[in-house]
């Protein structure tokens, strides 16, 4: 039986045990997923802390003239809720690249294609498929960027993965590079053009936060894989 003041000091205490499991079979369902797609547990789990640390961090590329000035600072994009980032006022907007959203997730996909040199075909043809249908559903949010449905790209790349892969009994291995590269040229790449109408003060190429955008498309296609 517990009786206050210990009450909330034990609700606490589940609390954030309750957060540390999660987050254990959060870490070790990504390493499950890395590992099916041939990467060894250390190389794994050395994928897992850079996507983990590079998703806080943006490398600026250039940037681009925009044509509006004030950008809301609540945008809600499929259901979703987003602070935009404040700042100066400025008729530009700076083009960054995701070091855990954009940039590890390119650097395992040619990983994979190397490690399986058999499925480069199919996987040039899955990414072709989730690039064409990403594009299709990507929408520019003015003062966010461009935002695409979150279960889309995962089911489309699981969906090319599973057929493309019947013949190389690689289907996770397609899956992971359909996921990440379509959604990469479908949602941001090809839709660059639109960023200056979107007066977002910074675009991310690959999204910023854990796991997200890009990363997260490629993981979870593994999984329904």
């Amino acid at each position: 039986m517990l009786f206050a003041p210990f009450l909330a000091f034990y609700a606490i205490l589940f609390f954030f045990a309750l957060a540390f499991f999660f987050i254990l079979i959060e870490i070790h369902v990504i390493t499950y997923a890395f590992q099916m797609i041939g990467l060894p547990p250390e190389l794994a789990f050395m994928a897992l802390l850079a996507a983990l640390i590079g998703s806080y961090i943006n490398i600026p590329i250039t940037r681009i003239a925009t044509s509006t000035r004030h950008a809301p600072e609540i945008v809600s994009s499929f259901g979703v809720r987003y602070r935009v980032p404040t700042g100066y006022p400025t008729d530009s907007t700076i083009i960054a690249v995701n070091v855990g959203g954009a940039i590890v997730p390119v650097l395992i996909s040619f990983y994979v294609l190397m490690h399986w040199p058999g499925v480069i075909g199919p996987a040039l043809l899955g990414t072709a498929i989730v690039t064409l249908i990403v594009h299709r559903f990507a929408r520019p949010m003015p003062g966010l960027g461009i935002a695409t449905p979150m279960f889309i790209p995962p089911i489309v790349a699981a969906t090319a993965g599973y057929f493309l892969g019947l013949s190389t009994h690689h289907a996770d291995a397609i899956a992971f590079v359909s996921g990440v590269m379509g959604t990469l040229i479908g949602a941001d790449l090809l839709n660059l053009g639109k960023l200056r109408d979107l007066g977002a003060p910074v675009a991310s190429i690959g999204g910023a936060g854990t796991f997200d955008g890009i990363f997260l498309t490629g993981i979870v296609a593994v999984l329904l894989a």
